[in-house]
């Protein structure tokens, strides 16, 4: 089984914390070159020092705030201005915050969009003809599995959520003829700063304790535990090798089970 991505440079999004950052160690670690891409820069800097490099990778990065995908834009022109090639995009960033249907405002739902979907399409338009001349190319997004199940509670990140799974399957569909595989990696309750942050909105919108609310979200996973960033890394490194040559526009839970249905 081929899941040597030396020779590959990926691109990995949101990847100075949590799942974005385990992806981009996964990937380095199978050989590929890495360009980060986030908004802190000091991060970047740092995560740069923890990617594996031999003499035939080379890791650089992006500074970037996907609340703002007309900057991203420009940035993303200038750096394709050198003609690279990437094979590789996984498209992933933070989640909305927790808002109920009623409380969740218009400008929730704009700023969401903007974020997980439209940036999403401005690198993959990047990506793409880079992808067509080298004959390879893995679209990865990270969306949740509430893209499958959706959560209460969660109204702007469910929307959000299946607005990409349709915006990627129809995109798998374009591009499978090229050799450009599209696929979403839904990861459940993983153990990031998100996750953290939806805990203490649960605490807010219930009034449980953090033990009551750490134990709830817990039971509701068939494996009783919450997954590790590394773990839906290793989901995210095999679909952008070579051995995932045949897996296009799918929909990948990462999740212990927590998704009920099939």
């Amino acid at each position: 089984m081929d899941i040597n991505c030396e020779g590959k440079h990926a691109i990995i999004c949101g990847s100075t914390d949590g799942i974005g950052k385990a992806c981009a160690i996964a990937l380095a670690d199978l050989g590929a070159s890495i360009t980060l891409i986030a908004r802190n820069e000091q991060k970047l800097a740092d995560t740069l020092q923890e990617l594996k490099t031999s003499p035939k990778q080379s890791h650089d990065f992006i500074l970037a705030d996907f609340s703002d995908p007309h900057t991203l834009k420009e940035k993303v022109n200038a750096y394709f201005a050198d003609t690279k090639i990437i094979h590789i995009l996984v498209n992933n960033t933070g989640g909305p915050p927790l808002k109920s249907a009623l409380a969740a405002k218009p400008s929730d739902f704009i700023t969401a969009f903007n974020q997980h979907l439209i940036c999403s399409h401005i690198l993959s338009q990047a990506v793409i003809p880079g992808m067509k001349e080298a004959g390879y190319g893995r679209i990865i997004n990270i969306t949740s599995y509430t893209a499958k199940q959706p959560l209460d509670d969660m109204i702007v990140s469910n929307t959000i959520r299946g607005s990409v799974s349709s915006w990627a399957k129809t995109l798998a569909n374009e591009l499978g003829k090229y050799r450009i595989t599209v696929n979403n990696v839904l990861p459940g309750s993983t153990a990031t700063k998100r996750l953290d942050s939806i805990g203490r909105d649960r605490m807010k919108l219930t009034g449980k304790s953090e033990s009551q609310v750490v134990d709830e979200m817990k039971n509701i996973i068939p494996m009783g535990r919450f997954g590790k960033p590394e773990e839906v890394a290793w989901a995210v490194a095999f679909l952008a090798s070579p051995a995932a040559s045949y897996i296009n526009g799918i929909n990948l839970p990462v999740d212990g089970g927590k998704t009920r249905s099939l």
